[in-house]
């Protein structure tokens, strides 16, 4: 009996692609960062937005990040041939992130002809006023990574006291107020956090795909859930498909506790799959 033809709905990826992507963790070390972009301190690698994008849409479908950095997502948006647009509060970043996409439809030359890269410079808690002056299509697939609340404010990092004695990196994402980054009460963080995830539903295809990257945060002696608490905070509004657990296994060990107290090294993030049902 010959065997039903599968018609693949989701990406154009053969079946032993998308049987790849379904493990539950993977393994990815980021390639070194380009100049250009060490600046940022927590920047996403394209290489593994890609593998996302890629999976969860089509060519020519819409990506969108609401919190774009240095334009990571939209990237590997074009790379991947697909449409995107961002929102990124510190300027200097979406400036950046413009430059970038500039010299990458140079570099894909044919490959980028229509497709639209566009980041807007704005507070991604102020969805519904950039959406109104930036009218764009239905999103077919969000792929985004917040800040890991005011973790970055932490002083006890190697590669934090690396940051702080060059010019040319930051230490935070920037000092505005209004920075997700800079809020010191997790409750609160986590309620804007989650406000600006449940306000870009506005924009979404029925049926369309929520990619967060996320991590559980250790302070004070005691973990925060982050991931967990997200997930838990966009349960009424999405469908918590599934996580993977992205990996990396090229850090350096730190002893940290030795011979006093348990204090992993954590070397993993959450992939939280959400469905807008």
């Amino acid at each position: 009996m010959a065997k039903r033809a599968i018609i693949n709905h989701l990406n154009e990826l053969s079946p032993k692609e998308w049987l790849k992507f379904q493990k539950s963790w993977f393994i990815h070390n980021p390639p070194p960062r380009r100049k250009n972009v060490i600046r940022h301190p927590a920047k996403f690698p394209e290489t593994l937005a890609m593998e996302f994008i890629t999976f969860f849409t089509k060519p020519r479908q819409m990506v969108f990040d609401p919190m774009a950095g240095t334009g990571s997502t939209l990237i590997a948006a074009l790379r991947s041939g697909r449409h995107s647009f961002g929102i990124e509060l510190n300027p200097i970043y979406a400036d950046l992130a413009r430059q970038i996409l500039v010299e990458e439809k140079k570099n894909l030359a044919e490959l980028s002809v229509g497709l639209k890269s566009e980041l807007i410079t704005g507070d991604a808690a102020c969805l519904a006023n950039i959406f109104s002056d930036h009218p764009i299509p239905t999103v077919d697939y969000v792929l985004t990574s917040p800040p890991y609340w005011d973790m970055l404010h932490a002083h006890g990092a190697e590669t934090q006291r690396e940051r702080r004695q060059s010019r040319s990196m930051d230490v935070v994402y920037s000092s505005d107020p209004n920075d997700l980054g800079n809020i010191k009460d997790y409750s609160e963080f986590l309620d804007k956090l989650s406000h600006i995830y449940i306000e870009m539903r506005m924009i979404l295809r029925a049926g369309a795909y929520i990619t967060i990257v996320v991590k559980n945060i250790k302070k004070g002696g005691k973990i925060f859930p982050l991931a967990w608490d997200l997930a838990s905070a966009l349960k009424d509004t999405y469908t918590l498909k599934d996580e993977k657990i992205w990996c990396q296994d090229n850090q350096r060990l730190s002893p940290f506790g030795m011979g006093n107290a348990w204090v992993s090294n954590t070397f993993h993030h959450y992939c939280l799959q959400f469905r807008n049902d």
